[in-house]
């Protein structure tokens, strides 16, 4: 048996996270919008406690891609 791990392949690492960081705000505005809908107190609460953790993500995933942007233009090394 060979059981030896892939390479580390991270040619795409920038797109993957442009992808994430998409979506991400998507569904930032997505829930923008629940709570302008909503009339549950709660609901706003929670709502806006989760969009605050998705603004830590992507906080976290715009220096991940500046990141690995930096290491693609240096090869990777």
């Amino acid at each position: 048996m060979n059981n030896k791990p892939k390479p580390d392949d991270r040619s795409d690492n920038v797109e993957k996270i442009q992808y994430n960081i998409n979506h991400t705000i998507h569904n930032m505005e997505a829930a923008e919008d629940t709570m302008a809908r909503t009339d549950s107190e709660k609901t706003r609460k929670e709502v806006q406690a989760k969009n605050e953790r998705r603004e830590v993500a992507l906080d976290a995933m715009r220096k991940e891609i500046r990141d690995e942007a930096r290491d693609r233009e240096n090869g990777y090394k």
